[in-house]
């Protein structure tokens, strides 16, 4: 069995940066795509924060070019996702299907994924007024009234970010009371507009015939009354479930899963590096994933070279 230099899971902005700079330095890295090739650029329309795009550019072209680059310096990719590693031993070990793959040094870019509400319409409209990133569409709708769903820290710091460019934010909430600490709940009650809507959940959002959002179909948990929420955007604020689960007792995690990492990307186990939203819940930026991911290879070719790999 060939036994890989590196080996990156994840083909997001920190994978494929990671596999441009490991494949430049002639270490002829090994992609896992995962089981959300691209990560959430993929699902991204429009992107306009990423330097160097003066007009913008969708986020899957922007993905697709990462790859092509990579690849052009004698990356490879492997289409699957990792469903068991073993980290105990050298060389590493990881189960891709049917397949196990060994590695000197590995790379962990599996990202995170974004907490969805499950609604019949939602994943259709995506990058069309559906949004888990404020950051990274909040400029989208200016001018406009939008809705944020969530009662924890995310929501409000979601929707307190968004009033710098919507003229209102309805913050809509499943309980009355809400999981977010004080400080930030009382700093979106201050934010004159910031409206609140609690005891109410979204069974749809509208409309996938127009290709924008245009309404949500809000419910009233106690009194069960049904109502159409006229809205530009549905922002979600619950979170993201990092996709560190293979790693589970083996790496150093938060209290919400995120990998733990020293010097910005050295987990506890030597030949180990993470990179990207699976270890950044800070950020969470296409631009930051990428300078991790640069930050992982070299240090993989500087721990390769100090074992004399």
């Amino acid at each position: 069995m060939d036994i890989r230099n590196v080996v990156i899971m994840g083909s997001g902005c920190a994978g494929h940066t990671a596999a441009l700079y490991s494949a430049r330095a002639n270490l002829k890295p090994l992609v896992i795509e995962g089981h959300e090739p691209g990560g959430q650029l993929s699902m991204t329309t429009l992107v306009e924060n990423f330097p160097g795009f003066p007009e913008g550019i969708q986020g899957p072209e922007l993905i697709e070019n990462m790859r092509k680059q990579a690849m052009r310096f004698g990356a490879d990719y492997h289409t699957g996702h990792a469903v068991k590693a073993d980290l105990s031993k050298r060389p590493f070990e990881l189960s891709v299907g049917k397949e196990t793959i060994q590695t000197r040094t590995l790379i962990v870019a599996s990202g995170a994924s974004a907490r969805w509400l499950g609604l019949p319409n939602e994943h259709a409209l995506i990058g069309h007024g559906v949004s888990s990133c404020a950051t990274c569409d909040g400029f989208f709708f200016s001018g406009k009234e939008i809705a944020v769903i969530g009662g924890g820290d995310s929501a409000m710091e979601e929707a307190t970010f968004l009033t710098r460019f919507a003229s209102k934010v309805t913050l809509i909430h499943r309980r009355e009371q809400f999981r977010a600490s004080k400080i930030m709940l009382d700093r979106a009650h201050a934010n004159p507009k910031i409206a609140f809507l609690t005891d109410t959940v979204v069974d749809d959002v509208l409309d996938v015939g127009k290709k924008e959002v245009t309404s949500l179909r809000l419910r009233n948990v106690k009194s069960g009354e049904s109502w159409d929420f006229p809205t530009s955007a549905m922002f979600l604020g619950i979170g993201h479930i990092p996709n560190a689960k293979i790693f589970e007792s083996q790496l150093e995690t938060d209290a919400d899963g995120y990998l733990v990492t020293q010097k910005n990307v050295l987990t506890k186990v030597p030949g180990v590096f993470a990179c990207g939203d699976v270890q950044d819940r800070r950020y969470r930026q296409a631009i930051t994933a990428a300078g991790s991911g640069c930050m992982a290879a070299l240090e993989v070719e500087k721990f390769l070279e100090e074992e004399g790999l």
